[in-house]
């Protein structure tokens, strides 16, 4: 007997980006692979974002967040809405800015059923608005990958990772439920590393040169420019995952650790105003050293997103 198709479930988290939240689920609805449901979690947007949803896109299952929980809680509120309300097998994570090519999908599953090992997750390659490689979303190379599991990846056009980005990413449903959802108290920066590496830690994980999509963020940023206030999430975040993460090995802490210094220099002696970036880098150790918070308290109080979350977590097959 042929088994059934795997149920696919897009999840898209948005933000004041009305226009591109448009010609993100335009893309979607013009996969030539379908998904089998769409949802799109708005972090309370004041810009009109979900009338446009209800207006153009009637069939989307739209979660209106009455706080803005950052792309970190957004992320886990949409996966907890596929899992448990839309009876997923794979889920596939991309921001609002995000533009998927016609086949994205379409090769994101023909490289997870072309590959031996059935991968946990696939990445597709991201590019940005001017058709160059996006710095900030290339999928992090595995380290020390085997012949065999470099070999296997190039069966299907692909190369074995140890992390990604959400933007365009097919996540096993089932892997899902037993590494947890993102930490939403991350908010922003370094939730989707945190969340790879922990389903990746015992599995699989491909980044396809097949399926592209294209990001349309504001900037073409690479991971070591300046962001100003916002370093303090990236220093809180990065210690929250270095030191209460089990998505890395010691080994691999180390690895990474390292790296993350040497980036974090860079990009001190680049600010045009170190001395601010000083600051959020104190402020974001200081925190570092609490916390994080489980997904659901942080999400407490948001009605159905809240009951879907603890079910998550509680390990019930289905809400």
């Amino acid at each position: 007997m042929t088994p059934a198709p795997a149920r696919v479930v897009a999840v898209v988290v948005s933000h004041q980006r009305r226009e591109l939240l448009g010609r993100c689920l335009e893309a979607v609805a013009a996969q030539t692979r379908a998904c089998d449901a769409v949802v799109v979690v708005d972090n309370a947007s004041t810009d009109g974002a979900p009338d446009l949803v209800r207006q153009r896109f009637a069939g989307v299952d739209l979660v209106e967040l009455g706080r803005n929980t950052g792309g970190a809680g957004g992320f886990a509120a949409g996966m907890a809405r596929a899992l448990q309300r839309h009876d997923a097998d794979l889920l596939w994570l991309m921001d609002d800015d995000t533009v998927p090519r016609p086949d994205a999908l379409a090769e994101l599953l023909a490289c997870r059923e072309g590959h031996p090992g059935r991968p946990v997750l696939v990445a597709s390659r991201v590019l940005w608005s001017d058709g160059t490689e996006h710095p900030m979303n290339t999928p992090r190379r595995r380290p020390g990958a085997s012949a065999q599991e470099i070999a296997d990846a190039e069966l299907v056009d692909a190369v074995p990772v140890r992390s990604a980005s959400f933007v365009s990413l097919l996540v096993d449903a089932a892997a899902t439920r037993r590494a947890g959802l993102p930490l939403a108290d991350f908010f922003l920066w370094n939730d989707d590393f945190e969340f790879t590496t922990r389903l990746l830690r015992n599995g699989a994980g491909l980044a396809s040169r097949r399926s592209t999509v294209d990001h349309l963020s504001a900037r073409r940023g690479a991971s070591d420019d300046d962001p100003g206030e916002r370093f303090y999430f990236e220093v809180r975040n990065k210690l929250w995952t270095f030191t209460r993460s089990a998505g890395l090995r010691p080994p691999e802490r180390l690895l990474y650790l390292g790296s993350t210094v040497v980036r974090w220099g860079r990009t001190m002696a680049r600010s045009s105003d170190r001395g601010l970036l000083l600051r959020a880098a104190a402020r974001g150790a200081r925190d570092g050293v609490r916390g994080p918070r489980g997904t659901a308290a942080v999400l407490a109080g948001l009605g159905d997103v809240s009951v879907d979350v603890e079910a998550v977590d509680r390990g019930d097959a289905r809400g």
